[in-house]
């Protein structure tokens, strides 16, 4: 896909952080949007600040934790535009609980949407793509999709499933012209920390040191579209946080060495 003017490209998550940056950029490339998220006063002015038509634009406000009326959402995308182009599965919420601290039921609460509601929404919208023979799936992990990191247990352990199950499923669908890209981004200035779950099912409610100096979403935004138009497998981006990833993977010792160390200095706690 080398352009996304008139293509329709559906963002969840798309009231603020990554996927409002995803709109304002992707309604500058000529895309028709698709904008889901629980919010509606906030789909409503992110759909305001990309200035396009209304024809042009679908505000459809969700609580993706229903799984069963994924697919309704599905049905009204294509009964508005016909088909579905591009879809930025970015809608998710991160953890700040110690693993034996935190009840079974945060890690669910985590899992359903980080997880089982991403699943859900491309099941859903993968029949059109294979009618269509076209379409681009970008999923929104993390650089904890790839390791773990202390107090975000429930969230590495929903990121990392999303990598099993969608490097399984791109053998399945490269064959009808649908691409996967994996982004996995390192700190983003985004309010992630601030609405992140404690043990309690409480917001944690602040903004954590690392995220304030977080790269700019528009920034990161700006890459995932560019990794479209490159049918780019995976998107890794973020600062010396990233290292992390190479760290695990070539000298898994070493990491694990640093990441004990910077718990007990309470590197993680926000």
């Amino acid at each position: 896909m080398k352009t996304l003017k008139g293509k329709t490209v559906w963002i969840t998550g798309a009231s603020s952080g990554i996927g409002e940056a995803l709109a304002k950029i992707c309604a500058n490339e000529g895309a028709k949007l698709v904008l889901t998220a629980r919010r509606e006063d906030e789909l409503k002015r992110v759909a305001a600040l990309t200035g396009l038509a209304n024809e042009d634009i679908l505000i459809l406000p969700a609580d993706l934790y229903q799984l069963t009326e994924v697919q309704l959402l599905a049905d009204q995308v294509i009964a508005r535009f016909g088909n579905i182009d591009v879809l930025f599965n970015n809608a998710g919420i991160s953890s700040r609980a110690l693993a034996m601290d935190s009840p079974i039921a945060i890690d669910r609460k985590v899992m359903d949407l980080d997880y089982f509601s991403v699943v859900a929404l491309t099941k859903a919208v993968l029949p059109q793509m294979v009618k269509q023979r076209s379409g681009h799936i970008v999923v929104t992990s993390s650089v904890v999709g790839k390791i773990g990191t202390p107090l975000r247990s429930a969230y590495s352990a929903a990121k990392h499933a999303l990598h099993g199950f969608f490097e399984s499923i791109r053998q399945e669908i490269i064959e009808f012209g649908i691409h996967i890209t994996m982004v996995c981004p390192g700190y983003i200035k985004t309010d992630v920390s601030v609405n992140a779950i404690t043990p309690t099912g409480e917001k944690f409610n602040k903004m954590s040191r690392n995220q304030q100096k977080g790269i700019d979403p528009l920034v990161m935004a700006t890459k995932m579209v560019k990794a479209v138009y490159s049918n780019k497998d995976e998107l890794i981006y973020g600062g010396k946080e990233v290292i992390g990833i190479y760290l695990g993977r070539f000298a898994p010792g070493l990491l694990n060495l640093y990441l004990h160390r910077m718990h007990k200095k309470n590197s993680f706690a926000d």
